[in-house]
């Protein structure tokens, strides 16, 4: 495999994985967070508050938040951010064009980015065995399962799917979101007349953008489904922005709306792989859609948002639009 981390892991291995940096993400410890995810937040709003400006979101604002935190957690030093957000993107974006730079292929694109990965985080673990520090790569790089270091090639797996999981994810979701409301000017206005609505809108937002568009999965016994056999060992695609708006569940499930209620989507996942990260990625896109509607004046598109080319990750690469914003 490419990889051995939790999304390919199954119990009671999977559980000993995740327990390694579960304590990391619980809610007690996301909410220790808030404080510094809001002063990221502000700052990069205040960068484009004032007169209206014509900028790309997800350059200026959707790209930079999720990443900037989740660096933070990691202990990646600000110089290398850069870095990271483009092997991220080479990774996830294999398929696409613009992001396979010379590599003659999309597979040869993904394999350079993940490599590149793994070296850095590679370094970076080494150099916290040596100092640790109050970082996930210091807690990860210095664990021990069953009374042995994690292996190598999981601890490197490790990383690499926290980094491509907490940053592309976020910010798609970021990025879908405010499409989705310039797209719905009603349930913008909505918004802005009630802010209490912001934990209810990010439920909708993750809906409605469900950044993970399919996982392969192995049954585990034979099943029927809607008179479909289905038998153990055989491998599903389960197509999760299917399922956010399968119409047994969800009334009106074609609607964006920002006080949908009840809203029981599953674009964090469900059971045993649901995502680790779901608390943090729910405060960052909270914080980040409280702050923006309450500064925003004016919010246009003023040209196509530009799509991921991607099977797996329903990406927003480019959204250009018109915002303006008030000063704090």
């Amino acid at each position: 495999p490419i990889a051995r981390h939790l999304l390919n892991m199954d119990p009671p291995e999977h559980a000993s994985y995740r327990k390694l940096t579960s304590q990391t993400f619980t809610p007690r410890a996301i909410r220790r967070m808030q404080g510094e995810i809001e002063r990221i937040t502000t700052e990069r709003l205040d960068t484009i508050a004032g007169d209206a400006q014509e900028l790309d979101f997800v350059e200026k604002i959707s790209g930079p938040i999720p990443l900037a935190v989740l660096a933070d957690l990691l202990g990646a030093p600000r110089e290398d951010w850069e870095l990271l957000f483009r092997w991220t993107n080479q990774t996830v974006g294999s398929a696409d064009p613009e992001y396979q730079g010379d590599a003659g292929s999309g597979r040869e694109a993904a394999d350079t980015a993940r490599m590149e990965l793994f070296r850095y985080f590679h370094e970076l673990a080494e150099a916290r065995r040596k100092d640790p520090k109050d970082d996930i790569v210091s807690l990860v790089a210095n664990a021990t399962l069953d009374g042995a270091p994690v292996p190598p090639f999981e601890t490197l797996s490790y990383f690499f799917l926290l980094v491509i999981a907490g940053n592309e994810t976020t910010r798609n979701a970021m990025s879908g979101g405010l499409l989705a409301l310039i797209e719905n000017p009603d349930q913008l206005a909505k918004l802005k007349a009630d802010p209490s609505l912001v934990d209810g809108a990010v439920e909708e937002i993750v809906r409605w953008t469900t950044p993970v568009i399919q996982f392969c999965r192995t049954a585990a016994v034979d099943f029927e489904l809607r008179g479909q056999p289905i038998r153990a060992g055989e491998s599903m695609c389960l197509f999760y922005p299917s399922a956010n708006r399968d119409e047994e569940v969800f009334e009106d499930p074609f609607a964006f709306r920002v006080d949908r209620h009840p809203n029981p989507h599953i674009a964090f996942g469900i059971g045993e792989h649901f995502c680790l990260g779901a608390n943090l990625a729910r405060l960052e896109l909270r914080v980040l859609f409280r702050q923006l509607t309450a500064r925003l004046e004016e919010a246009e598109l003023t040209g196509p948002a530009e799509r991921l080319r991607s099977s797996f990750l329903g990406g927003v690469k480019h959204l250009p639009v018109r915002l303006r914003l008030r000063r704090d």
